[in-house]
């Protein structure tokens, strides 16, 4: 008998003899231990990335110095690398990280779970973790949102989101309405209504969407009036892979009425706006509107565990689920609910509100928009816009060459389009080379720079933030370009 074994880093595959069936022959490989991985340096780390994980990004993390890198601990608002720097994190894990890093409470509530030797996978019993964390969710959520359906990831609460939603809407209305320049997760499903040639790429997806300009109310209502097969549109409320992009106030209300009238379910993804980052719970609070389904993620794991959700009216869930017959057509999967992590959640939930993080996001947000503003009107020949809500805010840089002495602008505007983001990637890298600050970019509009502090950020933070980029935008684009080039020599 012959099994196919893992060739050497080669084109072909290799036949081997395969072992006996024996127990006493199964020879451990040569594992890395929890210690040796602790104790690796930056060099192994990048030899093992290369080997096993994503050779093609680290291109990316060696432009932006990221490589360089090695996180030893987290606390609060910072990181700590092997030599002790401290650095500030304006990124927030795509806004994964509400609380900042290892919040005392949550590490509280985890270790006791684990010292009591709590259940974690509940799948045959009731788990009154899950049922506990439903409840808070549903508690959280205004209107008549009060079924959830517990997962591990963004991904995973969207994918449920839009299964559900186009369950309710029945089989003659199958069609799915998403925005330009959307993002809503990488796994297939969601791909179909994730505005990205980059992560679409060659795969084939479903063809039961249509899309529409994002924030172009005339347009929803153009598409729904002549189509009466559209049953579900899916939006974020701020789009954050298109660059921090808001619509008006009066397009959800009349977003809304026109789902009512056309009996469309609208799906609103707040998987990055949503858990109190815009300065509500959720950022379609701002607007007066309640959508029938919505998902949360990111920071609902409190920044330890993997914790995705999607809540939906009750009407509609029982449309979709209401019986025994259809109730397992989408119920939690393996991890869906597990123990610590459901703890870990009501947990962060509890201190979101205790600790007052969605207000803080709400004012402390404010000073920060009001000091980018500051910034965007000292250069106005750098800066282009500065937008958001809360904690989640985009900073846009203009095109390559209107940042450039005049002299140079015909010359370098031909490239303009191959140049966009690398103003973004010399500040971002500069900021952590020479200021221990760490931000964020956005996948569609590479020329903004994305902004997603805890929530537990408070002013003394964003003033260093801020007068770091004041002082690294006061050297001059050719300086920040030189700077950049001294700093990639020897990479």
């Amino acid at each position: 008998m012959t099994v196919m074994a893992k060739p050497e880093h080669t084109g072909t595959r290799t036949l081997v003899e395969a072992p006996a069936l024996s127990p006493a022959t199964i020879a451990k490989p040569e594992l890395i231990s929890v210690e040796q991985a602790k104790a690796m340096d930056v060099a192994r780390i990048t030899d093992l990335f290369k080997a096993h994980l994503n050779p093609g990004q680290l291109h990316f993390m060696k432009l932006l110095g990221f490589h360089k890198v090695k996180i030893e601990r987290a606390e609060g608002m910072f990181y700590i690398d092997q030599n002790g720097r401290k650095i500030l994190d304006f990124f927030g894990g795509f806004g994964s990280l509400a609380f900042g890093h290892n919040h005392p409470r949550i590490l509280e509530a985890r270790k006791k779970f684990q010292e009591e030797k709590r259940q974690e996978i509940a799948i045959a019993f009731m788990s009154q973790y899950a049922a506990a964390l439903a409840h808070n969710i549903a508690k959280c959520s205004p209107g008549d949102l009060d079924m959830v359906f517990l997962g591990s990831s963004g991904s995973e609460a969207m994918e449920a989101a839009v299964k559900l939603a186009e369950r309710a809407a029945g089989p003659k209305r199958p069609k799915v309405v998403y925005a330009e320049n959307s993002f809503h997760g990488k796994t297939k499903g969601v791909l179909a209504i994730t505005d990205g040639s980059l992560y679409r790429a060659d795969f084939r997806v479903a063809d039961n969407v249509v899309r529409v300009p994002f924030a172009d109310i005339d347009a929803v209502e153009r598409l729904f009036r002549s189509d009466p097969e559209i049953g579900v549109i899916v939006l974020e409320t701020i789009q954050g892979g298109g660059g921090i992009i808001q619509a008006p106030g009066e397009y959800w209300q009349k977003l809304r009425a026109l789902c009512d009238q056309y009996g469309v379910l609208w799906v609103a993804d707040e998987v990055q706006c949503g858990y109190g980052r815009s300065g509500r719970f959720y950022a379609f609070e701002h607007y007066g509107v309640v959508p029938d389904v919505t998902a949360l993620a990111k920071s609902l794991g409190a920044g330890k565990a993997a914790v995705g959700a999607m809540i939906a009216r009750r009407d509609v869930y029982m449309k979709a689920y209401g019986t025994p017959k259809t109730a397992m057509i989408h119920a939690m999967a393996t991890f869906g609910g597990m123990g610590e992590a459901c703890v870990t959640a009501i947990e962060g939930l509890n201190v979101l509100y205790d600790e007052g993080l969605i207000d803080n996001a709400a004012a402390t947000g404010d000073y920060l928009l009001q000091r980018l503003q500051a910034l965007k009107e000292k250069y106005p020949k750098i800066i282009k816009d500065v937008r958001g809500k809360g904690f989640m805010i985009g900073l846009e840089f203009h095109d390559f060459s209107q940042t450039l002495p005049m002299v140079l602008r015909p010359i370098v505007s031909v490239l303009d389009d191959k140049l966009k983001g690398s103003l973004s990637g010399f500040v971002g890298s500069l900021l952590l080379g020479d200021y221990d600050v760490l931000v964020a970019f956005t996948e569609y509009n590479r020329n903004v720079i994305r902004l997603e502090p805890p929530l537990i950020c408070q002013r003394e933070h964003v003033d260093r933030f801020v007068d770091a980029f004041d002082s690294l935008l006061s050297r001059g684009i050719v300086a920040i370009v030189k700077d950049f080039v001294k700093s990639q020599v020897g990479k």
